[in-house]
């Protein structure tokens, strides 16, 4: 499934970019994110508990950023194992533009799901993965321009 969207953040290009890079700001906005250890040259480790329709499962799972253009843009990816409950892995395209009042960031989401998951069928997981995408860059931005105020 994909997932498409972007955000007008009220700070610098700059400032965002930190952020996206900032092990505390991913791990405060990926929704039941429990554990984020890691750099962005290395990757991170991540420890996520979802429930995704009946199905609760803690995701261990490894994220990389791959094409990184320092300041513009970079692709994170990552793949996460649930146990019985499944996999799930993806990415996102993430690009930054500047634009009159901050900084566009726009986003391009690719997720795959296996095992049990994959069997609540394409509406419930369609459902669940768009909540997530605009719950994390909900989180996102209000970290930003919370960290800007201060």
């Amino acid at each position: 499934m994909e997932l498409k969207g972007s955000k007008v953040i009220a700070a610098d290009i700059d400032t965002v970019w930190r952020h996206l890079n900032s092990p505390e700001t991913l791990k405060a906005c990926i929704p039941g994110c429990e554990e984020l250890t890691g750099s962005p040259e290395e990757g991170f480790a991540a420890v996520v508990k979802q429930k995704v329709g009946p199905v609760k499962a803690t995701f261990k799972g490894e994220v990389t950023l791959e094409n990184v253009v320092p300041g513009k843009s970079y692709t994170i990816t990552g793949e996460g194992k649930g146990g019985v409950a499944g996999f799930a892995k993806g990415g996102a395209d993430v690009v930054l533009t500047e634009v009159e009042g901050g900084t566009e960031l726009t986003y391009d989401v690719e997720a795959k799901v296996g095992g049990k998951l994959a069997q609540l069928g394409s509406r419930i997981i369609g459902g669940f993965a768009r909540k997530m995408a605009d719950e994390f860059f909900e989180r996102f931005q209000n970290a930003v321009e919370d960290g800007e105020a201060a």
